[in-house]
């Protein structure tokens, strides 16, 4: 990952058939498109791909979260337990929903622990929202099992693991709504855009709807279709699923090349004393976007950073102090700070989220480096930074 480096003739093509036509939207406009429908192809593609039934594009995985929330009935003072290692929008997208994000510690999956979440429940919890972190898959068979025990919506961030798999069946179609991201870094990339996927008919319809203003879509003209539900605008354009067209036909090229460069990473750094790599519940699923391993302590861990780091090793992460994906570091989240008052001010005895205690994620947090798989590598240049990962975290 990401799918720009792979860009090519193939999405030259995708996006000058739509030039062409001069048809950005995507509906409407059948006699001028040149029966170019590339969202639609885009959808086709990726419920085939999946093994689901229904696939709806959008404009960014932020909105798909958002659209899935609303269209699982996920709203107003309803509990929603989430992971604390996520990207923002995660949160964000439980928070526009005016429900209340409760936050269950990780385990070494570095998704959230199926055996956390029983304490976590009360009568107000609605949904798990479980996230699929850095391209491998959490227990989710456990996850779906407990959820449905317990009578709670799973719906599932997978924004990060497009083509991960676990016992054969795709990540994204475990839950009641599954959500993809194609954003400028991501496995692949429209240049921003999402996806929902589902069995489920009605979650379907009221996706399609729910993102473009509420629009029935029964109708050939867009003005006399009816309205049966409020909804917003999170409509994706022709020329950004044109994009995703042409990278979702790389998929599984991309999937290759990435689990083999991770395999050598791997293979190199299984003889350095004194780390443990990530649990994957299913190694021949994980879509292979990073390799990430533990350290035996957090000095040890800061340490190594900071030598990669003057070795000129890129795109490793320490997450634990990382702003964007670790909630120590959602500060905005503290005092609630947003444009406008939150809908989620108005309820009352809400989470301390200044002091939210995950004792367990952090201790595994703070032992946690992840090194991005580039499609671009030569071998030679893989092995080259093997080299200097293995001295960095050695000295």
């Amino acid at each position: 990952m990401p799918g720009f480096e792979i860009f090519g003739k193939e999405e030259k093509k995708e996006v000058c058939d739509v030039l062409d036509t001069g048809v950005l939207f995507r509906y409407g406009f059948d006699q001028v498109r040149n029966n170019h429908w590339k969202a639609k192809t885009f959808e086709k593609m990726l419920s085939e791909k999946l093994s689901v039934k229904h696939c709806h594009l959008c404009s960014s995985g932020t909105a798909a979260l958002n659209i899935a929330l609303a269209s699982c009935g996920v709203g107003a003072g309803d509990e929603v337990i989430v992971p604390p290692f996520t990207f923002i929008a995660t949160i964000e997208a439980v928070l526009n929903a005016g429900a209340v994000p409760v936050f269950s510690d990780i385990d070494e999956t570095l998704c959230i622990d199926p055996g956390a979440l029983k304490e976590k429940i009360t009568d107000k919890t609605k949904a798990v929202l479980v996230v699929h972190m850095c391209g491998a898959m959490a227990q989710i068979d456990e996850i779906a099992d407990f959820c449905k025990k317990n009578g709670l919506i799973l719906i599932e961030d997978s924004c990060q693991a497009v083509g991960g798999t676990y016992k054969n069946r795709a990540l994204g179609t475990f839950g009641k709504a599954g959500c993809f991201s194609f954003d400028p870094v991501k496995t692949i990339t429209c240049g921003e855009g999402g996806a929902i996927v589902t069995d489920d008919d009605k979650v379907y319809n009221t996706s399609h709807a729910f993102s473009d203003h509420g629009h029935d879509h029964k109708g050939d003209d867009r003005g006399l279709e009816g309205h049966e539900m409020l909804g917003l605008n999170y409509r994706i354009s022709e020329l950004n699923a044109a994009v995703g067209v042409a990278q979702l036909s790389k998929l599984d090229m991309i999937l290759e090349k990435q689990r083999n460069f991770k395999n050598i990473m791997k293979n190199a750094l299984s003889g350095v004393k004194n780390i443990s790599f990530r649990s994957v519940p299913d190694p021949k699923g994980d879509s292979a976007t990073f390799l990430s391993f533990f350290m035996e302590n957090e000095e040890k861990t800061v340490q190594a950073s900071k030598n990669l780091g003057n070795a000129g090793v890129d795109a490793c992460f320490y997450w634990y102090i990382n702003n964007w994906h670790y909630y120590r570091n959602f500060t905005h989240l503290h005092n609630l700070s947003s444009p406008a008052p939150l809908p989620l001010t108005l309820i009352k005895d809400l989470p301390d989220y200044k002091n939210i205690n995950l004792k367990q994620s952090d201790e595994i947090m703070k032992r946690c480096l992840s090194f991005l798989i580039k499609l671009s590598w030569t071998e030679k240049e893989l092995l080259e930074r093997v080299d200097k990962i293995i001295t960095a975290i050695s000295l």
